[in-house]
C-alpha cells in the first residue's frame, strides 16, 4: 500500500509521488550530545555556549552523560536487557539476547520502538485506547502539515487542530490598507502591481498588504537548498549574456581593426565595460531572496489571506497572486500552502489583531516535525511506523525562533503555554532546554507550575544531552518539580534496527550523552527514562519522508505518547486523573535499568511501562490528587531551601549532618475545603534504603498543612565514589500504592591528593561499548588547572570516549569540561581544563554506546591528572583609568610553576542609554495570561555610530545569558540604518555582526504583564562591544615602573608557599581607540600560568589553560584646547562692518530654516529670497542657501517648471563667481602664511564647491527635463541645442571637480547614459556605489536598475530589485 502526500501548492492541490509505505530516509547523525537532537539539521547555539561538545537545538545555538555508577572506583555496566524486539519489561523480555536478530517487522517495529514501554501491548489489548480524546500541544521547532502520518488520527478525526507561531518570526506587517483600482489591481507593499481575483468576497473592499523576504521563513538548510538551484538558473542566464556581450566586442573589433576616433574609443571601452559587468556580478552575486507579496482581507466572515509568489517561479504565469487559494486561520478550516515547487515548504497563515498582522507559520528544523510524529503519528498501511499514540490530535507552538537558527525565546514560550491552554490541550511535549544558573527557578518556569497546578496540564520535557557527568539535567525538563524530565534510553533492537550497527549491545543502556542528575539542590532530576531514537516523520522540504534523530528530544514526546495513552483510557473510562496522580504511577511502575541504587541518577526511576501505569492509575482512582511539595533544609537554616540532600563538597561529605524535611501536600487550585482538604490525612510509614547512612523516623502522621521531620545522615563510613540513597513515604494502609514521595540523597565521596607533587592515577580501568567510570577528586587548595594524560590499550578497532569534568559552585551554572576523543588504535593523548580549587571534581569517562559493538576486545584506559595553580589575590581585575597600576600578589602552593603573566585587551564596550522608551499593551489575545492579565511591551531605542566597519555586539548585563532562570519574560534586539535595513537580530544570547561604517539604531524589546518592572528599564544601559586591536599591558617589578619606564617584569619561577608580586599597568594614552567616549571599557583577559607539556611561549592568554577577566575603564577626554585664535574676530573690520556681516549671515541661516510644506510658506519663502537678493546682490552664498532651499522640496507639482527654476538659481550662483579670480587662486599652491590668508583660502575653497554643486545640479536639472519630456514625447527642436548646453556645462564642472567622485559622478552616469554608452554609466554608478561610506543611497540603486531595463539584462534586474528590498524596506520588522 502507498502513502500519498498532498500538497497544496500555491493554492492548487497536488497529490504527490507514492512511495513504499515501510521505507525510512536514511540518515546517520554526526551530532550524538545535541540537547535537543542529533539532527545535522540543528544547530542549537545556546548550550555551545557552556561547553565545546556541540549539542541540541539550541542543539543554541547550542549547545549533560551516561551511566551505571557505582560507589567503589570500578563500575561495571548493568542494564536492562530487552528481549524479542527490545522490550523494556520483566520476565523473559529482560533477559539478554546473545544472538539478537531482526526481521522485517521487529525491524520496522524498532524504527519507531513501543515495545520497550509496552505501548504496542496496551493497544493490542485496548486499540481504543490510542490517544482518541488527547490532545498535546508540541513545543517545538514549527511542524509541517504535509508530513507523512501527520493528517488524520487512528480514529479519522483531524490530527492537526492548530499551527501557531508563537516566536513572530513569521509575522508580516499588514496595517497599510489599499484599495483596487477600476482593472482590479493593487499595489502591494514590495511595490509591485498586483491583480486580485473577482471572485474574492471583499465587502469592505479594503485590502491589507505586507511583504517578507522568503528566505526569513525558510531554515538555513533549505536555504541553501533553494539558492543553489537559483543561482544555477541565475548563472544560466548571466552567461548567455556575457556571450552577447562579448560577441558584440569582437565584431566592434572585427570592424575597426585600429581605433584612433576618441568616438570610437569610448564606443569599444563601452563595449568591453558590459563585459567587465557582467563578469563581476557573477563574481559579486549574493542571493538574499525573492520578496512575496501577502494580502489579508475580511470576506464578510473569517478573515483571508493570499501571496504572491511570482518571484519564487521560473514559470512567470505561476504564483500570481489571482490565482492563490486563500486561506485563514489554520485552526478554521486547517488548510495550508507551499510556496513553490522548488522549495516545497508548506506554510499555514494566521492573522491577528483585527488584520493588522499576519503570521506565515514555517518550521524553523525539521525537529518538531519528528517530535509530533513519535508522539502521534498514524499510518494506516503500516502501524508499525505509527506514533506512539496514533489517535492523538496536536497543536504545533513554534517556539524555536527562525530568525535565531531555532532559537527558542521567552516570548515563544509565554505564548506556547496560552495556547495550549486555549486550546484545552491534556499534555505539553517540549524538547528544548539548556543549563540554568538556578533550578526551579524562573518566570517560564512559574507560569507552567501555575497551569499544572490550576488546568492540570500535564508537561514533559526532555533532560538534556550533556551527560555522562552528573548534575547535567538541564532546564526546564531535568530541574522543574512541575515537569516530568525524560531520559533518553537504547535497546538492542533500536541499534540493531534505527542505528544499524553490526552487533547490537546485550542489554538495554541509556545513551552516553543523556544527561544526568541530581540537580545542584539534590532532586533527582531525571523523571523517568523512553526510548530515545527514532526514524520518524520529517518535513516534506527536507525531500525525503523519514529520518533518525536521537536525543532526549526523542525520548520526551516517546513518553509523551505513552501518557496520552494513559490519558486515552482514563477519559474512556470515566476516571479523573491529574498531572500528580499520573507522575506517580509513572515512577512507582517503571521498571529500573540497571543494579545499582546509583543508576537512578541516569535513568530515573527507569524505564516507564505503560500498561502497568495504567493499571495503577485504575486500581488508585479513588485517592486523592496530591502533590507532596518537599523542602529540605540543613537544621538550624532557613535558606538555601533544597529539594533534595546532597553532599559533595569537602568536609560536608565526610561527617554527620542533621536535616529538616518539610512535606507540604498540594491540591490543585479549586480543590473543596471540606471535601477535600479538611478530610485529607495520612499516616506514612518513613523508610530509608539504607537505615545505617541514612536515619529517618518511623512514621508521619500529614494533613494539609504539612509536616516536618528530621533525617540524619551519616557518611563516615562510606567509600570514595557516588553513593544514592531515598528517603520515601509508603502509606500505611495502601502500601501497594508505593512511595507518595521521594527524598533523594546523593553522596559524593571524593578522593582527597595528599602527594606532592599533586598527580592523582586511575589505571587498568576497563571499557566495553556504553561503560562509564566515574572518579570524584577533591581539588587541591591552590589548584587553577590541570593537565590529564589518557592512555588506551588493549583493542582492536577504533574507539569514541566521553570525557567529562564538572564541577558545582554556588549560583552558578554546572562548571563543566568535555572532549569527545576518537582512538584509532592504541595511543596517548594530553588534555588541560580549568578547576576551581577545593570543590569536587567528577571524572566521566564513556566509552561511546555504539563505540567498540562487535568487537570481543575492551579497551584499557589509564588515566592521570597532575593539578597545577598559580594563585593570585584578584581573580578580576579593574583597571581605573588613572596612570596607577595594580598590584597582583602570586603564588604555587601545590609545586613550583612558572609565573608568565599575559595581559591584553581587545575589545571595547561603549555604554548607550536609550534616546526612547515606549510602552504599550499587546492587544492580541496571544499575549494573555492564564491569570488574564494582558503582557505589556517597552521599546527601547539606542543609537551608536560607527566611524569603520566593526564587528559589534550588544551586551546587557542585567538580562544577557538566561532564558529559563529568570524573572523577565522576554528581550529581542534588531539593529538597523537610517534605511530601515536589519544587519542583526538577536536575543538573550547576543552574537557578534559586522557592521559597515555609518549611523544605526537598536531597538530593545522587552515584554512583562508587570508594568512597574517595566518601567524600572526605561532607562537600562547597554553596550556596544566591539573588537579593537590588541593591547598588550605592561607588566613591572616596580611601583613607578608604568611612569618611568623602568622595572619590566618578564616570567619567575614561584616556589611552593612563597609569594611574589608585579604591577599590572594601564594602557598608555596613545593606545586607547580614537574617540572613544568616557566611561568605555576596554576587557580582555590575563593568564598567569603554563602548560608544563606545552613549551611555546603564550602571546595570548587563551593561549594558557586559565585566564581571568580584565577591565580598563575609559577616563574623561582632555579638555579641548583654547580655540579663542581660531575664533578672533577679524582685526582689520570695523565695529560697524562685523555688525552688518553678522546681521547678513544671520538672515541667511534664517532663510535656510524656515519650512516649504504649504503653498503659503512656499511663498513667503520666495519674498524673503528677493528682498535678500536686492539688499545683497550677487553674494554667492546667498544664492547658494537659495538653490539649496528649491533642492529641499520633494512635492513639486510642475516638475518641469520646478527643475527650471533650479537651473535659474544654480546660473545666479554661477554668474556671482569670478571664475578666473578662482582659478589663479587655487592655481596658487603656496600654503597660508598668517590667519588672514588661511581666512581666505577657506573662503575660496567655498566658493569653488558652491560653484561645483551649481554646476552638477544644473547638470541633473538639465537631464531631468530631457527625461520627463521625453516621457510625454515633447522632444523637438530644443533637444539638440539642450544637449549642447549639457555638454557645456559638464565640461566647465570638469575644470573644478572630479566628476567621477562620489559627490558628483551621479552627473558622469546621466551624461554616459545619455550618449548611449550604458556600459561605460554602469562602470561608473558600480564604482560610486562601491566607494560609498555611508549610509546605501536609494537613488543610486535606483538609478542602476534602471540602466539594467535599459540594457534588457532582466536577470540582473529581478536580482536588484529583491535587493532593493533588503537594501530599503518599507519599514522595520514587527518584533
Amino acid at each position: 500500500m502507498d502513502l500519498s502526500l498532498q500538497l497544496q501548492v500555491h493554492g492548487a492541490l497536488i497529490k504527490g509521488p507514492s512511495y513504499p509505505s515501510y521505507w525510512a530516509s536514511s540518515s546517520s547523525l554526526s551530532l550524538p550530545r545535541h540537547f535537543i537532537s542529533s539532527s545535522p539539521f540543528l544547530l542549537h547555539r545556546r548550550l555551545r555556549r557552556s561547553c565545546s561538545r556541540s549539542r541540541g537545538i539550541r542543539l543554541r545555538r547550542s549547545r549533560f552523560s551516561a551511566m551505571p555508577c557505582s560507589s567503589s572506583d570500578t563500575l561495571t555496566a548493568s542494564r536492562v536487557g530487552c528481549g524479542g524486539g527490545g522490550g523494556g519489561g520483566g520476565g523473559a523480555d529482560n533477559a539478554s539476547i546473545a544472538n539478537f536478530k531482526l526481521n522485517e517487522s521487529t525491524f520496522l517495529a524498532s524504527l519507531m520502538p513501543k515495545k520497550e514501554i509496552r505501548a504496542d501491548r496496551f493497544i493490542e489489548a485496548h486499540p481504543e485506547y490510542d490517544g482518541r480524546g488527547v490532545v498535546i500541544a508540541i513545543f517545538d521547532s514549527g511542524f509541517d502539515p504535509s508530513a507523512a502520518g501527520l493528517h488524520v488520527t487512528s480514529d479519522g478525526k483531524p490530527k492537526v487542530l492548530d499551527v501557531i507561531d508563537c516566536t513572530g518570526s513569521g509575522d508580516i506587517d499588514t496595517s497599510t490598507v489599499v484599495k483596487a483600482n477600476e482593472d482590479g489591481q493593487i499595489r502591494g507593499a514590495s511595490g509591485a502591481s498586483l491583480v486580485v481575483n473577482s471572485s474574492w468576497k471583499n465587502p469592505t473592499g479594503e485590502w491589507r498588504v505586507g511583504c517578507k523576504l522568503v528566505y526569513q521563513l525558510f531554515t538555513d538548510d533549505l536555504t541553501s537548498r533553494v539558492k543553489k538551484e537559483r543561482r544555477k538558473s541565475w548563472d544560466e542566464k548571466n552567461q548567455e549574456e556575457i556571450a552577447k556581450a562579448v560577441n558584440n566586442l569582437y565584431d566592434f573589433d572585427q570592424k575597426h581593426s585600429k581605433v584612433e576616433d576618441a568616438k570610437l574609443k569610448k564606443t569599444r571601452e563601452d563595449l568591453q565595460s558590459k563585459v567587465d559587468f557582467l563578469k563581476k556580478q557573477a563574481d559579486k552575486y549574493e542571493d538574499k531572496g525573492p520578496v512575496i507579496d501577502a494580502v489579508v482581507w475580511h470576506d464578510g466572515e473569517v478573515w483571508r489571506v493570499a501571496l504572491d509568489t511570482q518571484s519564487l517561479e521560473e514559470d512567470p504565469d505561476s504564483g500570481k497572486l489571482a490565482d492563490f487559494s486563500p486561506l485563514t486561520n489554520y485552526r478554521i478550516e486547517r488548510k495550508y500552502g507551499v510556496f513553490s515547487r522548488l522549495d516545497a515548504c508548506s506554510f499555514v497563515a494566521n492573522v491577528y489583531d483585527e488584520g493588522k498582522v499576519l503570521s506565515i507559520v514555517t518550521d524553523s528544523s525539521p525537529h518538531g516535525t519528528h517530535v509530533a510524529g513519535i508522539a502521534t503519528a498514524h499510518h494506516p498501511e503500516e502501524h508499525l511506523l505509527n506514533g506512539v499514540a496514533p489517535g492523538a490530535q496536536i497543536i504545533s507552538c513554534k517556539i524555536g525562533d527562525s530568525r535565531l537558527g531555532s532559537m527558542e525565546t521567552g516570548t515563544g514560550l509565554s505564548r506556547a503555554l496560552i495556547a495550549a491552554l486555549e486550546h484545552n490541550c491534556d499534555l505539553v511535549n517540549m524538547s528544548y532546554g539548556e543549563p540554568a544558573l538556578l533550578p526551579d527557578y524562573g518566570r517560564f518556569v512559574d507560569l507552567v507550575t501555575e497551569a499544572v497546578n490550576k488546568r492540570r496540564l500535564i508537561f514533559v520535557s526532555s533532560a538534556g544531552n550533556s551527560g555522562p557527568a552528573l548534575t547535567t539535567v538541564g532546564a526546564p525538563g531535568g530541574t522543574t518539580s512541575s515537569i516530568i524530565g525524560v531520559g533518553a534510553y537504547v535497546s538492542p533492537a533500536m541499534a540493531a534496527g534505527a542505528h544499524s550497527v553490526v552487533e547490537p549491545p546485550s542489554e538495554g543502556l541509556e545513551y552516553t550523552w543523556s544527561s544526568r542528575g541530581p540537580t545542584s539542590d539534590g532532586d533527582l532530576g531525571v523523571c523517568i527514562s523512553a526510548p530515545g531514537g527514532a526514524v520518524a516523520p520529517v518535513p516534506t522540504w527536507t525531500l525525503q519522508r523519514r529520518m533518525l534523530m536521537n536525543g532526549t528530544s526523542m525520548a520526551s514526546p516517546s513518553a509523551c505518547g505513552a501518557i496520552a495513552l494513559l490519558l486515552s483510557a482514563m477519559k474512556a473510562e470515566g476516571i479523573p486523573v491529574s498531572p500528580y496522580s499520573v507522575r506517580r504511577a509513572l515512577e512507582n511502575t517503571s521498571t529500573p535499568v540497571g543494579d545499582l541504587p546509583e543508576d537512578k541518577l541516569t535513568t530515573g526511576q527507569g524505564l516507564m511501562q505503560v500498561d502497568k501505569a495504567y493499571e495503577y492509575l485504575k486500581k488508585f482512582q479513588d485517592y486523592p490528587c496530591v502533590f507532596y511539595q518537599i523542602k529540605v533544609n540543613l537544621s538550624g537554616k532557613t535558606i538555601p531551601t533544597s529539594r533534595g540532600i546532597y553532599l559533595r563538597e569537602g568536609t560536608a561529605c565526610r561527617q554527620s549532618t542533621e536535616w529538616t524535611v518539610q512535606v507540604d501536600p498540594k491540591f490543585h487550585e479549586g480543590a473543596s475545603n471540606l471535601k477535600e482538604l479538611v478530610p485529607f490525612e495520612e499516616c506514612l510509614e518513613l523508610h530509608s534504603t539504607d537505615e545505617v547512612v541514612v536515619r529517618v523516623p518511623d512514621y508521619l502522621l500529614l494533613t494539609h498543612n504539612g509536616r516536618s521531620f528530621n533525617v540524619f545522615v551519616d557518611p563516615t563510613n562510606l567509600g570514595d565514589g557516588v553513593h544514592y540513597f531515598e528517603v520515601y513515604g509508603i502509606d500505611c494502609k495502601a502500601p501497594e500504592r508505593g512511595p507518595l514521595f521521594r527524598i533523594p540523597v546523593t553522596i559524593i565521596i571524593p578522593k582527597t591528593v595528599a602527594n606532592r607533587p599533586p598527580v592523582i592515577p586511575f589505571q587498568q580501568m576497563s571499557f566495553i561499548s556504553g561503560h562509564i567510570e566515574r572518579r570524584y577528586i577533591e581539588v587541591p587548595q591552590g589548584a587553577t588547572w590541570a593537565e590529564a594524560t589518557m592512555r588506551t590499550s588493549g583493542f582492536d578497532t577504533t574507539r569514541r570516549f566521553y570525557i567529562d569534568t564538572l564541577q558545582l559552585c554556588p549560583l552558578r551554572r554546572p562548571i563543566k569540561w568535555e572532549s569527545a576523543s576518537t582512538f584509532a588504535s592504541p595511543s596517548a593523548k594530553s588534555f588541560a581544563f580549568p578547576v576551581v580549587s577545593g570543590q569536587t571534581m567528577e571524572l566521566a569517562i564513556a566509552q561511546f554506546w555504539s563505540s567498540g559493538l562487535g568487537s570481543r576486545e575492551p579497551t584499557i584506559v589509564d588515566f592521570e591528572i597532575e593539578f597545577h595553580g598559580v594563585g593570585v589575590d584578584k581573580e578580576e581585575l579593574l583597571l581605573d583609568g588613572s596612570e596607577a597600576p595594580i598590584k597582583v600578589e602570586a603564588e604555587a602552593l601545590l609545586a613550583s610553576e612558572k609565573l608568565v603573566p599575559i595581559a591584553v585587551l581587545n575589545k571595547i564596550r561603549v555604554p548607550y542609554q536609550p534616546i526612547d522608551a515606549q510602552l504599550k499593551t499587546l492587544s492580541t489575545g496571544r499575549d494573555r495570561l492564564l491569570s488574564g492579565k494582558q503582557i505589556l511591551a517597552l521599546t527601547l531605542t539606542y543609537k551608536f555610530k560607527l566611524e569603520d566597519s566593526a564587528e559589534v555586539k550588544p551586551y546587557i548585563p542585567l538580562l544577557n545569558n538566561r532564558i529559563y532562570d529568570t524573572k523577565f519574560e522576554s528581550q529581542f534586539y534588531m539593529i538597523s540604518d537610517a534605511n530601515k535595513r536589519v544587519y542583526a537580530m538577536g536575543d538573550v544570547y547576543p552574537e557578534s555582526s559586522k557592521l559597515p561604517k555609518g549611523e544605526y539604531k537598536l531597538q530593545l524589546y522587552l515584554r512583562h504583564e508587570n508594568v512597574q518592572l517595566l518601567e524600572k528599564l526605561k532607562q537600562l544601559i547597554l553596550f556596544i562591544e566591539r573588537n579593537m586591536g590588541e593591547i598588550r599591558l605592561n607588566l613591572h617589578s616596580e611601583p613607578d615602573g608604568p611612569f618611568t619606564g623602568n622595572g619590566a617584569f618578564k616570567s619567575s619561577i614561584l616556589m611552593p608557599g612563597v609569594k611574589e608580586a608585579f604591577y599590572l599597568g594601564p594602557p598608555t594614552k596613545d593606545k586607547l581607540p580614537k574617540n572613544t567616549p568616557q566611561g568605555s571599557v576596554l576587557v580582555g583577559e590575563i593568564s598567569y600560568g603554563k602548560l608544563s607539556f606545552d613549551d611555546k611561549e603564550g602571546k595570548n592568554p587563551k593561549d594558557n589553560p586559565v585566564s581571568y577577566p580584565i577591565s580598563y575603564v575609559v577616563p574623561p577626554n582632555k579638555p579641548e584646547e583654547d580655540k579663542k585664535a581660531a575664533s578672533a574676530p577679524d582685526s582689520s573690520k570695523s565695529v560697524s562692518e562685523r555688525l552688518e556681516q553678522e546681521v547678513r549671515d544671520t538672515k541667511i541661516k534664517f532663510l535656510g530654516n524656515l519650512k516649504q510644506e504649504t503653498e503659503e510658506e512656499r511663498s513667503e519663502w520666495k519674498k524673503l529670497c528677493a528682498c535678500l537678493k536686492s539688499e545683497y546682490p550677487n553674494y554667492t552664498p546667498l544664492l547658494a542657501k537659495i538653490l539649496e532651499g528649491l533642492l529641499s522640496r520633494s512635492d513639486a507639482g510642475d516638475k518641469i517648471s520646478h527643475h527650471e527654476e533650479i537651473i535659474e538659481a544654480a546660473n545666479e550662483v554661477i554668474r556671482s563667481v569670478n571664475v578666473d579670480e578662482l582659478a589663479r587662486f587655487l592655481l596658487d599652491k603656496t600654503e597660508p602664511e598668517d590667519a588672514e590668508a588661511e581666512k581666505l583660502k577657506k573662503k575660496m575653497e567655498m566658493t569653488r564647491d558652491q560653484l561645483a554643486d551649481a554646476l552638477y545640479q544644473k547638470g541633473l536639472a538639465m537631464a531631468r527635463i530631457e527625461n520627463l519630456k521625453g516621457e510625454k514625447g515633447d522632444e523637438g527642436e530644443e533637444e539638440s541645442s539642450q544637449r549642447d548646453k549639457f555638454e557645456e556645462n559638464f565640461k566647465e564642472l570638469t575644470k573644478w571637480v572630479d566628476v567621477k567622485s562620489s559627490k558628483y559622478g551621479t552627473l558622469t552616469v546621466l551624461r554616459e547614459k545619455r550618449l548611449s554608452r550604458l556600459g561605460t554609466a554602469l562602470k561608473v554608478l558600480d564604482d560610486l556605489i562601491q566607494n560609498e561610506s555611508e549610509t546605501a543611497n536609494k537613488k543610486l540603486y535606483e538609478l542602476k536598475l534602471g540602466l539594467l531595463e535599459e540594457l534588457g539584462w532582466s536577470h540582473l534586474v529581478t536580482y536588484e530589485k529583491q535587493w532593493m528590498q533588503v537594501r530599503f524596506p518599507t519599514s522595520l520588522p514587527l518584533f
